[in-house]
């Protein structure tokens, strides 16, 4: 009896162990933005045929034929995914069309029906910008009965342990033109009776205050802040939404409540720009300058791009008693108008009904396109979120998003392991239980680490995507402030093939290129499967503070619009790059001094 007692009570904790050590063995991918006819301004532009359902049907591996006509299907599901229609006159759209509906003879429904796309978008953005609802459209009781069927949707299609499906939607905030858009999800259905729109106010401040009432109701809610590419220099900026400058009460607000920033979607990346990162030879990715919602061009600032923005929170901690404003980690996001977006380079049916077709992305007629002619080459397949949970389910990604050990990729799957410490022995990663090593002597991506008198230790791992295309490096970027100016540096920490950093200059000679754009082709005859390595700072600097995060690429593949240019018998546009290098960027690790 004692001796079956005993194995019991071995099985027990062994399971418990067990279950311990696989608490976070489980990567997930998918997305917490994109837009359905239910969006306002995708319905004015185009797109009323899909609602929220053909989203849904779409991320889940389901076949859904596409505004363009073609039947579309992801290649491999998404694990989760949250439609972010926005709150601004959510849903009212599909009555525009609808003879019985109360809006169908409103001043927007008229333009819409007379397919004048772009002066009703216009119209839209206006309407957003001046915080005054569009004629017809802006009943208090519509907007909550919307929001509950909306809710009963992302419901209908949770499947736990299968696809998980998120509540939420977009705030569109667009103060003076810039784009400080944030997307609101909840941990559950427990949510508000209506949402918070920029209708009711476009300053962040009021938003923060509404989500903090929420959660004193018991509502599970945070933000997602994008497009800080289009925010004028005002998403990571040194001023509140009055003008003045911030302080520390509001650098706390703002990590409570937007823990997370998207990396990148259909209307470019946020994460770097050249000129701010000169010695960057890969921060020239994706960029897309330009308005939203008119799609005017406009110059780069630093208060658009995470990686100064990181760097400005190292900064400006300084001035705010020793609290860094913008510790925000990263995820990834589709921004798509057409309800279904494919991620994919090989399979871009475009986000708009303007660009939809090969030959509208690459050459739109004017009033077409988000800009001039052409400008839609400028347009991305959109990004990813990678979290790595025990379940997937809402409880445990949304817990992953808000304590972000999440990471962003540029739509492809790379597995992606980063841990900061300062005892990983150079071979812990060859060792079996290496990840449960580096949670218990380290803090994974996303965490604060105490600053100590060493060099910090970094582990790193990454996985190629199955289904594409092999690893060219993997690097580690560090961020530091001395109070006065921001500094960067990127290092090369794990490469593919026999190559080496030049001892001078640590420039890497680049990975062979075997793409053919006649045909829109590649090989993985170079690169790696996998990558990873323990690397320590050689440049620490005792009692500084510091960001590190990591940039894993990929060998170069044809980029979308080749794939377009072939199809349609054509050289590439010399407009964009015809080659592409599909990467992933984690959240990063804070190594601060502690009180």
């Amino acid at each position: 009896m004692l001796n079956t007692l005993a194995l019991v009570v071995f099985l027990f904790l062994a399971a418990e162990v067990r279950a311990e050590d696989h608490s976070k063995d489980l990567v997930l991918f998918g997305t917490t933005h994109g837009h359905s006819n239910w969006s306002i301004d995708a319905f004015g532009v185009g797109n009323q045929v899909l609602g929220p359902e053909g989203a849904f049907e779409f991320a889940r591996g389901d076949k859904v034929t596409h505004l363009n006509g073609n039947e579309v299907q992801l290649k491999r599901p998404l694990d989760f995914f949250m439609l972010s229609d926005h709150a601004e006159m959510m849903g009212t759209a599909p009555g525009l069309n609808d003879e019985e509906s109360v809006v169908y003879d409103t001043p927007i429904g008229k333009l819409v029906r007379a397919g004048k796309g772009t002066e009703a978008f216009t119209m839209i953005g206006n309407a957003i910008i001046s915080g005054k609802p569009l004629e017809g459209l802006g009943d208090p009781e519509i907007a909550q009965s919307m929001w509950k069927e909306y809710v009963l949707i992302a419901d209908r299609y949770n499947d736990p342990g299968v696809f998980t499906t998120f509540p939420g939607y977009e705030w569109t905030s667009l103060p003076g033109g810039s784009n400080m858009h944030r997307n609101i999800i909840f941990r559950s259905s427990n949510v508000p009776e209506a949402p918070f729109s920029a209708m009711d106010s476009d300053r962040a401040e009021d938003l923060w205050s509404a989500m903090e009432g929420w959660r004193q109701q018991g509502i599970e809610v945070f933000a997602i802040s994008h497009n800080g590419n289009g925010s004028l220099g005002k998403m990571f900026g040194l001023l509140d939404s009055d003008g003045a400058l911030i302080t520390k009460e509001w650098a706390i607000r703002r990590n409570r409540n937007e823990p997370q920033h998207e990396a990148g979607q259909v209307k470019g990346v946020s994460m770097a720009h050249p000129m701010f990162s000169s010695n960057d030879e890969f921060a020239n990715f994706e960029i897309w300058n330009r308005v939203v919602p008119n799609g005017g061009p406009i110059s780069p600032m630093r208060g658009n791009y995470v990686r100064e923005g990181w760097k400005i929170g190292l900064g400006t901690k300084y001035q705010l008693d020793g609290v860094n404003p913008y510790m925000l980690g990263l995820g990834g996001g589709s921004d798509s108008h057409a309800t279904i977006n494919t991620f994919e380079e090989f399979n871009n049916q475009g986000n708009h009904v303007f660009d939809n077709t090969p030959e509208q992305r690459r050459s739109g007629p004017p009033g077409q396109s988000l800009g001039k002619p052409g400008d839609n080459l400028y347009l991305t397949p959109g990004t990813l979120t990678g979290v790595w949970v025990a379940k997937n389910d809402r409880g445990h990604i949304f817990d992953a998003m808000e304590r972000r050990e999440s990471y962003a990729t540029s739509g492809t799957r790379i597995k992606v392991r980063f841990f900061a410490g300062y005892d990983f022995p150079n071979d812990m990663i060859s060792k079996a239980g290496w990840v449960n090593r580096a949670y218990a002597s380290g803090v994974p991506m996303g965490g604060e680490l105490a600053l100590k008198e060493k060099p910090i230790r970094i582990a790193v791992q990454a996985m190629k995507d199955p289904d594409g295309a092999n690893l060219d490096r993997i690097q580690v970027i560090k961020l530091w402030s001395d109070g006065y100016s921001e500094y960067e540096k990127i290092y090369e920490v794990a490469l593919s093939g026999e190559r080496r950093p030049n001892p001078k200059t640590g420039t890497v000679p680049p990975v062979p290129n075997t793409v053919d754009v006649t045909q829109a082709t590649y090989t993985n005859e170079h690169g790696a499967t996998q990558l990873q390595a323990v690397w320590t700072d050689p440049d620490f600097v005792a009692g500084r503070d510091a960001v590190y995060y990591a940039r894993v690429l990929e060998i170069p593949t044809p980029r979308w619009s080749t794939y377009d240019a072939v199809e349609l018998g054509l050289p590439p546009s010399g407009k964009v790059p015809a080659t592409i290098q599909e990467r992933a960027w984690t959240s990063p690790i804070w190594i601060s001094q502690k009180d």
